[in-house]
């Protein structure tokens, strides 16, 4: 189970280096799932959302501090790990290849990168001819999603 970060997944102002990173460490795992799959290794990542030492400082002003005694806190790191102790159970089993995000309450299976819409000229396009193309796939692809940070 590798851990990325919704940096990763998304992008993140000002973060581009660790953005990079941690993209890096999405796609290591689905080329390692694939890599692995006849051998029966499954490899999957978690890009959890909680509250660390250096968060704390870092998002200090966004983040929500700690829930009061009983409370359920939502940024606590305990709400992370039960997704990736079922990740490393035998109840997992077929489960590789995949990208969770984990945060709170909340379990997102990210879908990640996939072919959109395409036009294939079966011969080279002209800068304009292929300005015209991207232009239109560009109005029929869905928009990207947010960056964390981005306004």
């Amino acid at each position: 189970v590798n851990t990325s970060s919704g940096a990763g997944l998304l992008g993140s102002v000002g973060q581009g280096n660790y953005a990079a990173a941690k993209a890096g460490i999405v796609a290591l795992t689905l080329v390692a799932a694939e890599e692995l799959r006849g051998y029966g290794v499954q490899v999957n990542a978690v890009a959890p959302a909680a509250r660390t030492r250096m968060t704390e400082r870092t998002f200090a002003e966004t983040m929500a501090p700690p829930a009061a005694a009983g409370a359920f806190d939502a940024m606590a790191p305990d709400n992370v790990s039960p997704l990736v102790v079922w990740l490393g159970s035998a109840a997992s089993a077929g489960v590789t290849g995949r990208v969770f995000e984990a945060e709170a309450g909340r379990i997102t299976v990210m879908e990640g990168w996939r072919p959109g819409p395409t036009a294939d000229k079966a011969a080279r396009w002209t800068p304009a001819e292929a300005g015209e193309t991207a232009s239109r796939l560009l109005t029929k692809s869905e928009p990207p999603g947010g960056v964390y940070g981005a306004r």
